[in-house]
């Protein structure tokens, strides 16, 4: 479904973030993007989405194919309407405009304007806080709830590959559960691809059927998700835990570069 070939984006021509990126994600699948600030997450996600432009991003070598279709350097306008909807980091709402009011703006990015009370109805669903809500101004609502209306206002405009950044982002821990688990039934019903961007490695782990880390623009790591979840430098660099399954501290991890498995 989506193919990524030794992909590299610069900045301004000259910033080198991504460097050789080579990932798949499979139809139906949730695909998870580890790693620690920095390392090119954001960028890979932008470079599908065409979202580099703005930013003055380029792809400077390699391919994004999408359903047989190349994506590097498109617009987003053209990505959306072939399915592919990024959910920013950050929680991007249209704050003076009522929660309904910006899920409805997911809708009409749709080439078909099918059903919207319909599709209203179906995020409300999922998000029956959402509904509650719905005439309230989304910029007093809280950060939970505003992470709730951007996933709602992407599946209004029925996505069939669904960018998520850093969704637990700044979220209390019983959110973050919250929202993973509605997330994974959108998928089981839905049957939407995902390509999540996550810090929280332990829940994205646990949600994902594949996984990748990146370091420095670069994939070191790659396996399925069950698998990851095991491998040591997995448990310690990224799950905060040692070959005894005791919690390490960031003292003890700091200086983790050194100890690496990839980098030796």
């Amino acid at each position: 479904m989506l193919t990524l070939g030794t992909v590299e984006v610069k900045y301004l021509g000259v910033i080198l973030v991504l460097r050789g990126v080579s990932l798949e994600l499979e139809e139906g699948q949730i695909v998870a993007l580890l790693g620690a600030n920095g390392a090119g997450k954001s960028t890979t996600l932008k470079a599908i989405s065409g979202l580099l432009k703005p930013e003055e991003g380029r792809v400077t070598h390699g391919s994004i194919v999408f359903e047989g279709k190349h994506l590097e350097n498109g617009d987003p306008e053209a990505a959306a309407a072939m399915g592919v909807i990024q959910i920013l980091e950050g929680r991007r709402v249209l704050e003076h405009l009522t929660v309904e009011e910006n899920l409805t703006g997911g809708f009409l990015v749709r080439r078909d304007r099918g059903n919207l009370k319909r599709d209203l109805d179906m995020v409300y669903d999922y998000f029956p806080r959402l509904k509650e809500r719905r005439h309230e101004i989304s910029g007093y609502v809280s950060g939970g709830e505003q992470q709730m209306m951007v996933i709602g206002r992407a599946l209004m405009a029925q996505p069939r590959l669904l960018l998520l950044d850093e969704p637990s982002l700044g979220l209390a821990p019983m959110l973050v559960r919250e929202i993973f688990d509605i997330v994974k039934r959108i998928h089981a019903e839905q049957n939407t691809s995902m390509l999540i961007v996550e810090q929280n490695a332990r829940a994205a782990l646990e949600l994902a059927d594949y996984g990748y880390v990146m370091e420095s623009g670069r994939i070191v790591l790659d396996g399925e998700a069950a698998k990851l979840r095991e491998n040591e430098d997995v448990k310690e660099f990224y799950l905060g835990l040692t070959e005894l399954g005791e919690t390490k501290s960031y003292r003890d991890v700091k200086h983790y570069k050194r100890r690496k498995r990839w980098l030796s």
